[in-house]
């Protein structure tokens, strides 16, 4: 009888301390290899191409690149892969964002180990797997959803995946100077970014900007107060 091949996991997580006892877990399953880590979002895009694991287990809430995001452009450069997200944010919001990325999984950080297995071992398998308050919510969201009349994806406003990069580093407190730094770009593309938000998603202020970006999860509860510009 041949062993179950090895699922090559790569771990996301900005906390240090949780992501060793995550390795620590999954190294110890005997089917799970852990093949790399990343602490932010930008930092899981980049391994995930140049590792090609068969599961990103991610969090949402992350600096430089939230999971959200991450997930979207690690799928459109390896629609093969399979992304769970693990995470403490459960609200509805979170949950259908992750849906309209083709995440594979979502799972309650509060979940038991076994559980965190299972759901890796299940979305290898080519399943979905979400945790029971997951699911739960998951199911009213669809119920409500078809009461309504409505269908196709969910309801949320179209962001490009730069106009997403910006968004939350504007909400981290970055400048237009710090954000062409780090997204390789010029001010004035930075420039025109900041106004496309502000006319998509209806909001004139960085305040506004900040809040909504808190709202879904891209950065922290407590973000850096905006720079001055």
């Amino acid at each position: 009888m041949t062993d179950k091949p090895t699922i090559k996991v790569l771990v996301v997580d900005d906390h240090p301390v949780f992501r060793e006892g995550l390795k620590l877990l999954l190294n110890s399953a005997g089917d799970i290899q852990v093949i790399g880590e990343a602490e932010n979002g930008r930092q899981a895009v980049q391994l995930a191409q140049q590792l090609r694991p068969d599961v990103i287990l991610l969090d949402i809430a992350m600096p430089v690149l939230n999971g959200i995001e991450a997930s979207r452009q690690i799928l459109r450069d390896l629609p093969t892969a399979r992304v769970l997200i693990l995470s403490s944010y459960r609200e509805d919001e979170f949950v259908r964002t992750a849906l309209n990325n083709g995440v594979a999984g979502y799972v309650a950080k509060h979940s038991a180990t076994k559980e965190v297995l299972d759901a890796i071992r299940s979305v290898h398998a080519k399943n979905n797997y979400f945790s029971a308050s997951i699911a739960k919510r998951l199911n009213n969201l669809v119920r409500n959803r078809f009461q309504a009349g409505k269908t196709g994806d969910w309801d949320v406003p179209h962001l490009t995946s730069r106009e997403t990069e910006t968004l939350q580093l504007i909400a981290e407190g970055h400048g237009n100077k710090q954000i062409a730094s780090i997204l390789g770009i010029s001010v004035k593309t930075v420039e025109k970014h900041r106004q496309q938000l502000m006319e998509k998603l209806n909001l004139h202020d960085i305040a506004g900007l900040t809040r909504y970006a808190i709202s879904r999860g891209m950065v922290e509860a407590t973000p850096a107060l905006p720079a001055m510009v």
